[in-house]
Formats: structure tokens, sequence, C-alpha cells
């Protein structure tokens, strides 16, 4: 899931996202590849302007972690300690080219996140994020400045479905570009995913079944390439 690359093709006759991406992992600092990081001038200085940017979404995402603990009425550093020091983030920077006919392809198709939780930085200048809410879509607005924080798939299993994490999908522009940086909060590997036992009652019946993060993250690859959602392969 590192360098640079595009859709996952599983079929002659799906349709290709019109978006090239390049993927780093940026958490743990031990597992970063500086192979893949760029190393000529201009470039070479984003590593230190990508290293402090994750630095801060940490600081980001663990106070909405807190936050959205509390709610749970579960101990405030709950979430926290689920993305533990085995806990991988990816970048993702996506470019999607002015499209000559926008009406036929996605920037990025339909999908929800196989993440905890994401935090966007949108291209300030050119919308094209929507969101889908009760079968109608939605423009995501541009502010200027702004971090976009979407709950992901992870939350919605353990939250038992008292979060939600949303169906999305990115337009294509036929006269400009889009630019957009990506980060991917997931948990161990090795980690299961399940519903908080605290959350499961006799009112509240458990409706997700138990998966490891990285059969999840595999089945989202395989239902993104399909045009399914991989949450619903998991639900009870």
């Amino acid at each position: 899931m590192e360098g640079y690359g595009s859709d996952m093709v599983i079929s002659k006759k799906q349709i290709l996202d019109w978006c090239d991406r390049f993927i780093l992992v940026v958490e743990p600092e031990s597992q970063r590849n500086y192979t893949l990081w760029p190393t000529q001038p201009p470039f070479s200085y984003s590593r230190d302007i990508l290293s402090e940017y994750t630095v801060r979404c940490r600081e980001i995402t663990n106070l909405f972690l807190k936050n959205l603990a509390k709610l749970l009425s579960l101990d405030k550093d709950y979430f926290i300690n689920m993305l533990d020091e085995n806990a991988i983030t990816h970048a993702r920077f996506n470019y999607c080219p002015h499209c000559p006919k926008p009406d036929q392809v996605f920037g990025l198709k339909p999908h929800s996140d196989a993440t905890a939780i994401t935090i966007v930085f949108i291209d300030d200048s050119v919308s094209g994020l929507q969101l889908q809410k009760n079968s109608v879509w939605y423009d995501v607005p541009i502010i200027l400045n702004a971090l976009l924080v979407n709950m992901g798939d992870v939350m919605e299993i353990m939250s038992n479905g008292f979060f939600k994490s949303p169906v999305h999908r990115v337009v294509t522009n036929a006269e400009k570009e889009r630019l957009s940086l990506v980060m991917f909060y997931a948990m161990d590997p090795e980690r299961e995913i399940e519903p908080v036992q605290e959350l499961v009652d006799e009112k509240n019946p458990r409706r997700y079944r138990k998966i490891k993060t990285k059969d999840y993250i595999a089945e989202i690859f395989k239902t993104f390439a399909r045009g399914t959602l991989a949450i619903d392969t998991v639900k009870i």
C-alpha cells in the first residue's frame, strides 16, 4: 500500500477512477520507507513539512477520539489506546487531472473509509468531494484552511452502529485539476475490529461480526473495485 498507483484492477469491465495516488506510511515512524519519499529539491523539503503535518494531525485525531469516547460514556482514552504503537497511518496524495468527459467517470467512486478516523485537506479552489445522505449527494463546501474529519468503518463497527461511516465520492472537473491530502488512521493490522462490549446488550445486540484489521483492509480493496461497500460484508 505504498508508492504511486491507481485502482486495483479485478475485471476488464471495470471503470477506473480518474485519479493518480501517491501513498506513504507516516506512522509509526519506524515503518517509514524513505526510499519512496522525494529526495530532489524542491520536493525534498516536503519531508520536514509532512513530518510536522503528521504530528499536528495526530493531535487533532486524539482530540476527536477523546470526545467520541465521551459520547459513548467510555474512558476518554479508550479509542486513543486502540490506535497503539503498531497502528498504521497512511498519507495519500490524490491528483485528479481535468477530465474531458466528467459525466462518465469519477475521481473516486462511492465508498466509505476502512479507518477509525480520516483527516482530509481538500483542494481550496476546486470542489468535487460529495457526501451521500438518504440516497442524495451533497457537495462538501470549500472552507479555506479547514480540515475535514471523517468517521471510518472501524468507528461505526466499534460503536455498534452509533456512529456512521459516510459514503462519499469525488466527481471530476472538465476544466480544472484537483489535489487533496488524506491521512488514514487504522489500527494494528493484527488487531481485531468488533463492537465494544460495553455497547452491546439486549436492547442493542451486536450488529457487526469480528474481523482482523488486515482482512478488512483487503476486503475494502475488493469491494471498492466492484463498487460495493466493505462494511456490508461484516453486518449481522
